[in-house]
């Protein structure tokens, strides 16, 4: 029996997105509490945490984007037709929060604000408009003949722009779950704090979108309600409560590690529901893995350098995570 060259490619492109999703996720989420975060002292360390890994974290948006290109040509051709408004401004909202990232030490005192702003509104701005992309995109995309039919404010509806929110507060919680396992003192007291109503607001939003596709998509709602399909898919909901529940406890008993690694499972779990209700659909309503692949040979041929390239990611990134491990204190900066 020969290898599936679409579903190992999907395998590997679902992998470094959800890579990107955990990694990008926290350090866009300190952007967005940094409202919160009113003292120069505690924006300070809270950017350190995360100025010596945030660029390479961006890697797997890379890898993302270039496997698609090369393993789903078609995809690639209708996701950048359709959503290009939304995906230019994530990239302008990584822009900014990146320039932000370099400028904001070296800046003069009384030029700092603007930085700041530029961080803040970068972080909000690219994960708003991910969270866009992606609930366009299980939404659907109207197409003919393999080409994208709808306008160019397609993607402008209400469960899109939800799903957008939704981000917003899960990279939020990753970023405050990130600083209480990273800092201490009243920092790390004001990220407890924040973390409690955080985790609620999170739980709410999966809810909403856990009634909402089904009742959008009736392929879906037959896809997770069916028998024996409830039974094979009924962990994932079960797995969510037992998760937040066992989060929701270590921040009483202050835990500063546990409700990082909850909120990765909590992420997880709900990128597991989204593939459970797409599969095997890689262009949402219609069109699988298998039809919108590239040819076995462009397939091949890739994969090579796609097993080439992986490990060393890992390896760098395993690296810089070991390297910078541990609190970070006012007195320890990067830049």
């Amino acid at each position: 029996m020969g290898i599936d060259l679409p579903l190992l490619w999907a395998l590997i492109i679902g992998f470094g997105v959800m890579m990107y999703v955990i990694m990008d996720g926290f350090d866009l989420g300190i952007g967005i509490l940094y409202p919160f975060l009113p003292d120069k002292q505690d924006r300070d360390v809270a950017m350190n945490t995360v100025a010596p890994v945030w660029d390479g974290n961006e890697t797997w948006l890379v890898l993302g984007g270039a496997g698609l290109f090369a393993a789903f040509p078609m995809v690639y051709s209708v996701v950048l037709t359709a959503l290009y408004l939304p995906l230019i401004f994530m990239l302008l909202g990584l822009i900014f929060r990146g320039i932000a990232f370099e400028f904001r030490f070296k800046a003069r005192e009384h030029e700092r604000p603007i930085w700041d702003k530029a961080f803040i509104g970068g972080s909000l701005a690219a994960t708003f408009f991910q969270g866009v992309v992606l609930g366009a995109f299980i939404s659907g995309l109207p197409m003919e003949n393999g080409v994208y039919t709808g306008g160019a404010f397609g993607w402008f509806a209400p469960f899109p722009l939800f799903t957008g929110v939704g981000l917003v507060f899960a990279y939020a919680l990753l970023g405050s779950t990130w600083l209480l396992m990273k800092t201490e003192g009243p920092l790390q007291d004001r990220m407890r704090r924040l973390t409690h109503p955080l985790t609620w607001i999170m739980l709410a939003l999966i809810a909403i979108i856990s009634v909402w596709t089904p009742i959008a998509h009736p392929q879906i709602a037959a896809r997770w309600f069916s028998f024996p399909n409830i039974f094979w898919f009924s962990p994932i909901p079960l797995l969510v409560v037992f998760c937040a529940t066992l989060m929701l406890k270590g921040l009483k008993q202050g835990a500063q590690v546990a409700p990082f690694i909850y909120t990765l499972i909590l992420i997880f779990l709900g990128y597991s529901g989204l593939a459970v209700s797409g599969w095997p659909h890689i262009l949402p309503p219609d069109v699988t893995l298998w039809e919108a692949a590239a040819p076995p040979q462009s397939l091949g041929f890739t994969l090579v350098g796609a097993l080439f390239i992986i490990p060393f990611i890992l390896m760098y990134t395993a690296l810089a995570y070991y390297v910078f491990r541990g609190k970070v204190r006012p007195e320890d900066g990067y830049h």
